[in-house]
């Protein structure tokens, strides 16, 4: 059904990098459509302090809705600051969701903090904005975290609108491992929620995509959308360990659904794969599907989690 054309790398954070908090990385993007441009909303991180530590902000750049490739603006300033001391997005904001609701636009994310038998911590939490270009939490707590039967992390929501209710597309932990170096690693897999909100959401408590790799198999970057009667989504998947530098790392994948939580895996129609040389050779992930103007769009990351930026590609219409 989708067979999609590469336009290339349209944002290289290495040729932006005198904003102190961006230096490399423009992960997890999303996309809000104004009358002449189109925002797209990606994760940032500054040099690493003097211990060796990261943080992750979210920020913005604006393009020419005629040309979607035409960079004509690059935000300031991240769109919301770090958490306070202890909470749960105090050292990153990051796997972002930006959609237009009531008259503002919701901010979804996910929030990590730092721990010491393991890397991070994650859970999901919002920020509400008028202009979308400044956000403020609607509160310091996440609205979606760990629980009893889901007791790792939540990261990586996609929120979409279908028939005036809302759907939350996102990961959650299964475990962590142990490489033979002593790194921990997170095994996660895709859930979803769903909420009249916005703000209180309901579990389905299930693995929604079946893996094919490996039971260790990891999936990120769920994204949903309508198109010609049915519901499509795409994420990317790679092995749980040994995945850095090698052909085990993200590929994109691709399910399709009648009802939104059951779902059919497809990877072999996702369309699109990784390139020969360059940018996204080694890895593709992080995917969002726009439409603009009569055509499907896709945004993606490439190698080494979206180091050097995203590129886009076009659904050729038969």
């Amino acid at each position: 059904m989708f067979k999609w054309k590469k336009l290339g790398r349209i944002f290289d954070p290495s040729k932006h990098n005198n904003r102190p908090w961006m230096h490399e990385f423009a992960q997890c993007t999303s996309a809000l459509v104004y009358d002449d441009f189109v925002r797209i909303y990606f994760s940032c991180r500054p040099p690493r302090d003097t211990k060796g530590y990261c943080v992750s902000y979210t920020s913005f750049a604006d393009f020419d809705r005629k040309d979607i490739t035409k960079m004509i603006k690059l935000a300031d300033q991240p769109i919301l600051e770090l958490g306070d001391l202890g909470t749960f997005d105090e050292f990153g904001i990051y796997p972002s969701s930006v959609i237009r609701r009531n008259g503002q636009v919701y901010f979804y994310y996910a929030g990590w903090t730092r721990l010491v038998s393991i890397f991070a911590d994650l859970s999901i939490g919002v920020a509400v904005s008028d202009d979308g270009e400044t956000f403020r939490r609607m509160g310091k707590g996440p609205i979606l975290t760990k629980t009893l039967h889901e007791p790792f992390q939540a990261s990586g929501p996609k929120v979409r609108e279908f028939n005036g209710r809302l759907y939350m597309y996102y990961i959650a932990g299964e475990r962590w491992l142990r490489t033979k170096e002593g790194k921990s690693e997170s095994i996660y897999k895709i859930k979803m929620a769903n909420s009249e909100n916005g703000i209180d959401w309901e579990r389905n408590g299930r693995n929604i995509i079946v893996p094919v790799l490996e039971e260790n198999e990891c999936q990120a970057g769920p994204d949903v959308f309508f198109f010609e009667g049915k519901y499509h989504m795409y994420f990317s998947y790679r092995y749980g360990l040994d995945f850095r530098g090698n052909d085990r790392g993200y590929r994109l994948g691709y399910a399709y659904s009648d009802d939104l939580e059951n779902w059919t895996r497809d990877d072999k129609n996702a369309g699109i794969g990784l390139a020969e040389s360059g940018w996204d050779s080694q890895d593709m992930h992080y995917p969002h599907v726009f439409e603009l103007d009569g055509n499907l769009y896709m945004l993606y990351n490439g190698n080494e989690f979206g180091r050097y930026g995203f590129g886009l590609a076009i659904n050729e219409k038969e």
